[in-house]
């Protein structure tokens, strides 16, 4: 069939009522064949814990693609509220049905399935997949490894309310083949969420450049808006960004059908189109759309409580529910702008209109391309993901958008018409913000929580108490935090292992239904038993009491991913354990309420962070509720989510004045629960006020003219009752160096670690580990360059002596707007222990795959203190390199190593006209050893290092390339170095190498620089894309064995000899013989540091795939 007939057919099939016949006839046409072999179960058939979610199960057919089989079910679900709720009960009946425990006794690897609620109207079409993990028998066969093996689904949302718009893009290409039956893995591929979020947000980002533009217009030609904006500190780019977010997150809300509700009908029975309504003039006419209709609906009917009246506004003639929180207070400064008495008449087409798109489609403003997008309120979880937009996409768009300023708009344009990759990443790296993929946080949250309750749960109950001085010196930034005067500690003696925590929080989710039916059985059958450990059942409250006490505080906290994260896998824990805990009052929304309310925290230096922060939070609590009235407004967040320097406040040595402390926190208490417009606004003036006074109270000790925030202060309570967070978890900034002299403030509070420059997101480090209670935990994702940077030395041998390491885990290079920045995930505790340090890295060209997960002792940090910390090895490559060494000198002993030219400018400078000054750079490497000179000279010196003309000009040296390019393969070489003869002046994409004395060959050096063997040993060393001399510098180079030296140096001036002929590239014996060559020197470099057959296996298994 065509693609117009296919486009059709998913109309047809996704934006209509569920009809079995249709659905049939499409999954007929999607997979071009399939054996028909029809059963039903239902009733008795079903497995009774999931009877409350499933009324019948349909098979309507089989499909193999050569090597999966995939069965195609309708499963018909006993609520409505099922469809959306019990997701996981759902992915985990099919997970039963796939692994042939009912239905029928077959493994079956994927099913497509219908999940239809009860009245048609709504359902899903999901592919669930199970995750199979194999082992080996002792006869050596494969089989299934049973145990925890997970289901995942990927879902369409469809039916008589949702659009097909995504389901097109993505299925009609495998509708329309009528020649190929799809593999799994398409299907897989047809189901990817990422390929319709980035369509999204290409479209969302157009949508800002022409509200912002819009926006210009209104201003430029109204003088009262622009004398408005000018004294509230308004500028349009701001605005631009918040009314798209306002609109989004309608969006988001109307999906509840809590928007357009008659006075007296139940809530939720509203349109889930209701901004279309109210541009269509359904609930009201108008002259200007934004004007009349969307500004009154955010900062009126939204923003004030109108319970008293059941929410009814009477403009638009319905229901409309109060959100309390700052997306929906005008922008500005001193309560926003004047949105009664300006007339910001944006045009009506830049919401609606009928231009024609390039894909085809009709209309191009904001609500005709967020009409063709199916929303969800539920972020996506590891194993659940619809194909559809949800709340991340805030943070996404943040993380887009954060760097864009007044002052660079027209800039970011010109970058985006460019049309070059990268161009647009640009601005986020000026201010360091990166958005953390889903399985990180995932992780992150996950050991955070297990470190925290195994600490909690076998250290007994600690019980702070404070004594009532009036005067107390301020929990320092070295010593006293986390230290109160008076500590009871109360040890219950309870022993509870790691692995069955683990077991909890990594598979709870998973076998809750199995819990819940063994429970209602009250004992264990022959098909049916526990399959969570006894000590976590018994010990359920106790655990349960943990997860609800716990105090985390992210303190770079961006869009809230991190918060979102941990209060997502404390509810998933909670839940599980409520199988074991009979008290029936118990339900998810409770859980997510008590956790934003008692144990999060955030703090953000953007304002815009803040509020998409709070937004998440508030989204993730009601898509558990129907009942609004259930739903209390979202308590005020702003000294929970809070806008500050994180890594500016009160010093060490400032007084405290209790008195104000006290009032503060006393304001705090009444703010957060305060609805009413003005009584918010005058409670917040007095807390700021008390600010001032302890600002203007601290100076007389410290300069502290730029403090705004402190932690101490504006999160009081955590410090008065723990002593410090239990975790601190975030993905600090970085790419942002501060010296002394820069920043003479921030350096006092950080001398301790401050030597020359230093990144700020070590800064956060130390902050971080400053936050905890003595049994705390940190979990930062960052570069890994603070294991081996100088600046950093005096922050690790601080580290080493006071706090401990317990996981790391080398992601690569995961940043789809920082591909050349590797991080990891480091989990830190801020007792001193001595536990082995857990190691991890993903394979490079496959970070779904763990290739290396080794231990190291703790003590090796002690003995590294401030050098370097060489983290990925293991003890027998350790022992390997440590050899090397023993026997070395480093490079930078032997030979002088240099930076090459930096211009500034390479136009200005740069010419392909000969001068007496030819230039060599990176480029001009063509492989090892090899160069491909591209002519290029120097026009002037003038501004330049005079000796680069004098000193350096006619030395022979060693050229290696600095920036190397971002390799996947884990056996890339990542030192690329070639000899040049000629006066050569190298460029800054160049380090060079030349000699001291004559004592010591170049040729020689050449030839150790580009083994294999000094390969593994940087790579394993350094991280950084940029191959600096301060790493070379440090290269273990032997100096004895004088004979192997001379050897190398005669197969590497064959190798040059051959490299240098001029019919070489020609010449296939030729580059034969040079990687026969290249394979000769690693044996004799193996020779020279006296590396053993055992040893050099090692060295060549080590790294590969």
């Amino acid at each position: 069939m065509d693609k117009q007939q296919a486009k059709h057919i998913i109309q047809e099939t996704f934006e209509n009522s569920f009809e079995k016949e249709r659905f049939t006839g499409f999954i007929k046409n999607l997979l071009n064949r399939i054996e028909e072999a029809p059963f039903s179960y239902q009733g008795q058939f079903i497995p009774d814990a999931y009877k409350g979610y499933i009324s019948s199960l349909e098979r309507i057919g089989k499909f193999k693609d050569g090597e999966n089989r995939v069965d195609i079910l309708i499963i018909d679900l006993q609520k409505e509220t099922s469809l959306e709720r019990a997701r996981t009960m759902q992915r985990n009946f099919v997970a039963g049905y796939l692994q042939g425990k009912y239905g029928s006794s077959n493994e079956k690897e994927a099913a497509l399935v219908a999940f239809v609620s009860p009245d048609e109207e709504d359902w899903r079409f999901s592919l669930v997949k199970m995750d199979y993990k194999f082992e080996q028998t002792q006869t050596g066969r494969m089989k299934v490894k049973d145990e925890f093996t997970p289901a995942r689904r990927w879902s369409f949302l469809v039916g008589a309310n949702e659009t097909s718009h995504t389901a097109q893009s993505r299925l009609v290409d495998i509708l329309a083949n009528d020649e190929h039956s799809p593999t799994l893995a398409e299907l897989e591929q047809a189901f990817d969420i990422e390929t319709v979020t980035k369509e999204f947000f290409i479209k969302y980002r157009e949508l800002f450049i022409r509200t912002k533009e819009e926006l210009d217009k209104v201003v430029k030609n109204d003088a009262k808006i622009r004398t408005d904006f000018e004294a509230k500190g308004v500028n349009t780019v701001d605005f631009a960004k918040k009314l798209l977010g306002q609109i989004v997150f309608l969006y988001f809300l109307q999906k509840k059908g809590w928007f357009g509700v008659a006075r007296d009908a139940e809530w939720n029975t509203g349109s889930k189109h209701f901004l279309r309504e109210l541009f269509l003039k359904k609930h009201g006419g108008y002259k200007n759309f934004f004007n009349n209709i969307l500004e009154a609906l955010f900062y009126d009917a939204l923003r004030n409580d109108r319970s008293h009246d059941d929410h009814y506004y009477s403009r638009f003639n319905c229901k409309i529910p109060f959100l309390n929180g700052g997306l929906f207070d005008p922008i500005g400064n001193n309560g926003g702008y004047n949105w009664v008495h300006t007339d910001i008449c944006l045009p009506d087409s830049l919401f609606s209109n009928k231009n024609k798109t390039k894909e085809g489609d009709i209309g191009d403003g904001i609500l005709d391309i967020f009409d063709r997008y199916n929303f969800t309120v539920r972020e996506d979880e590891p194993l659940e993901k619809e194909v559809a937009i949800d709340p991340e996409l805030l943070g996404k768009a943040y993380e887009k958008f954060n760097a864009i300023r007044p002052d660079n708009f027209e800039e970011y344009k010109k970058a985006l018409k460019s049309g070059k990759k990268g161009e647009e990443s640009k601005f986020n790296k000026q201010y360091g913000v990166y958005y953390t993929p889903r399985e990180i946080v995932h992780y992150m949250c996950q050991q955070s929580l297990i470190n925290y309750l195994y600490t909690q749960l076998n250290n007994g109950i600690v019980v702070y108490e404070k004594l009532g001085e009036k005067q107390l010196y301020m929990f320092g930034n070295e010593g006293k935090n986390g230290q109160l005067d008076l500590m009871i500690e109360h040890d219950s003696k309870l022993i509870i292992s790691k692995e069955d925590i683990e077991t909890l929080i990594h598979y709870g989710e998973q076998i809750h239904e199995n819990e819940a039916r063994v429970e209602s059985k009250g004992k264990e059958t022959r098909t049916y038993s526990y399959k969570l450990p006894e000590s976590i059942r018994k010990n359920a409250s106790l655990i349960d009491q943990k997860l609800a006490d716990i105090a985390v505080c992210d303190p770079a906290v961006g869009s809230g991913a991190f918060p979102v994260g941990m209060m997502s896998e404390i509810v998933k824990g909670r839940t599980v354990l409520t199988t074991f805990i009979k008290d029936e009052s118990r339900t998810t929304y409770d859980f997510k309420r008590q956790c934003i309310e008692k144990s999060l925290y955030g703090v953000d230096i953007d304002p815009g962070a803040v509020e998409i922060a709070k937004l998440r939070l508030w989204l993730s609590l009601v898509v558990d509720e129907d009942d609004i009235k259930r739903i209390e407004p979202l308590p005020n967040l702003d000294y929970k989510i809070v806008r500050g320097n994180s890594l500016l406040g009160f010093p060490s040595g400032v007084l405290k004045h209790v008195e104000i402390e006290n009032e503060i926190e006393k304001l705090k208490k009444l703010y957060f629960r305060a609805f009413d417009v003005k009584e918010k606004k005058e409670l917040k003036t007095k807390i700021d006020e008390n600010f001032k006074k302890l600002v203007e109270a601290a100076k007389q000790y410290s300069d502290v003219r730029d403090v705004t925030f402190d932690f101490n202060v504006y999160f009081s309570e955590v410090f008065h009752y723990k002593g410090g967070f239990d975790v601190v978890i975030a993905n600090p900034p970085y790419g942002i160096s501060i010296t002394k002299k820069e920043n003479p403030q921030m350096a006092d509070q950080y001398k301790f670690i401050l030597k020359g420059e230093i990144e700020t997101y070590i800064l956060f480090y130390f902050k971080g580990l400053h936050l905890l209670h003595r049994n705390g935990y940190l979990s930062y994702i960052t570069p890994d360059s603070w294991f081996t940077n100088r600046g950093a030395s005096l922050f690790r041998e601080w580290l080493t002596k006071n706090h401990s390491i317990i996981d790391v885990f080398d992601w690569y290079k995961p940043f789809e707007e920082a591909k050349d920045t590797r991080v990891h995930t480091v989990l830190l505790g801020s007792s001193k222990i001595n536990l082995n340090i857990k190691v991890k890295q993903v394979l490079p060209s496959d970070p779904k795959i763990i290739y290396r997960k080794y231990e190291i002792p703790h003590s090796i940090i002690s003995d590294f203190n401030n050098k370097e910390w060489r983290f990925y090895l293991t003890d027998v490559e350790r022992k390997i390199f440590n050899k090397m060494e023993g026997i070395s000198q480093p490079l930078e002993r032997l030979y002088n190593i240099k930076y090459g030219l930096r211009t500034g400018n390479n136009s200005d400078y740069i010419t392909e006209k000969e001068t007496k000054y030819p230039l060599i750079a990176g480029a001009d490497i063509a492989s090892l050893y090899e160069i491909k000179w591209k002519p290029k000279y120097l026009k002037k010196t003038e501004g330049l290092p005079e000796g680069y003309f004098k000193e350096y000009f006619s030395q022979t040296k060693i050229i290696v390339q600095r920036i190397r390019t971002n390799s996947l393969n884990i056996n890339a070489r990542w030192l690329e170095c070639a000899f040049v003869s000629g006066n050569y002046i190298p460029l800054d994409s160049l380090s060079y190498i030349y000699e001291k004395t004559r004592e010591y060959d170049l040729k020689y050096l050449l030839g150790v620089i580009n083994s294999f063997l000094m390969n593994r040993y940087y790579r394993a060393y350094y991280t950084d894309v940029n191959v600096k001399p301060t790493y070379l510098a440090q290269l273990p180079i032997p100096t004895k064995n004088i004979k192997t030296q001379k050897n190398i140096s005669s197969v590497v001036d064959e190798i040059l000899s051959l490299t240098q002929s001029d019919d070489y590239l020609q010449n296939p014996a030729k580059q034969a013989k040079v990687k026969e060559d290249e394979k000769q020197i690693d044996q004799l470099v193996y020779k020279l540091y006296g590396l053993a057959e055992e040893e050099i296996k090692v060295v060549e298994n080590s790294s590969r795939e």
